[in-house]
């Protein structure tokens, strides 16, 4: 779903541990690394987007995990030049997404990222909460600054 001004309607997942870490993975055949995320399909709220991404992306269930929180707001980022499909329309300019913060309440032995038929990730590991904000691909540092900031409180009263 585009909205009028260009933005992609899309769900972000932080899935942390019990130290604090949170979930980063490597896509398929690339050199990047990101947190899940995924669209949102008409009809669809955005937290039953985030369940079936974290299912195909992750290969977890919702029993798998415990909602912690979400962004108050549409966290938006634009897309560089290079990545705009200008023969596409509606034309999409960047993404707008809410954000969800997960804790794994199951074992990590549950995380499958061949659970789809064509995986997103080929790699994950548990990181540092703050790490991503500095690794993930420069266009979408922002968005997770914003993301980790508004969270924090949960994990580091």
């Amino acid at each position: 779903m585009i909205d009028s001004e260009g933005f992609r309607a899309n769900v972000g997942i932080v899935l942390s541990n019990d130290a604090g870490q949170v979930f980063w993975a490597k896509r398929t055949g690339q050199d990047g690394w990101q947190f899940p995320q995924g669209g949102i399909k008409a009809n669809e709220t955005a937290e039953s987007a985030m369940y079936r991404e974290l299912r195909e992306e992750v290969g977890l269930l919702p029993k798998h995990v415990e909602i912690i929180g979400c962004t108050n707001d549409w966290l938006k980022y634009w897309l560089p030049e290079k990545f705009i499909r200008h023969n596409s329309m509606p034309l999409c300019i960047g993404q707008k997404q809410i954000w969800y913060l997960l804790k794994l309440v199951a074992d990590e032995t549950n995380i499958d990222l061949s659970y789809s038929k064509k995986p997103e990730f080929d790699h994950w590991e548990w990181i540092e909460y703050w790490s991503p904000a500095s690794k993930v691909i420069e266009f979408k540092r922002n968005v997770y600054e914003q993301a980790l900031n508004e969270f924090a409180p949960f994990l580091f009263p």
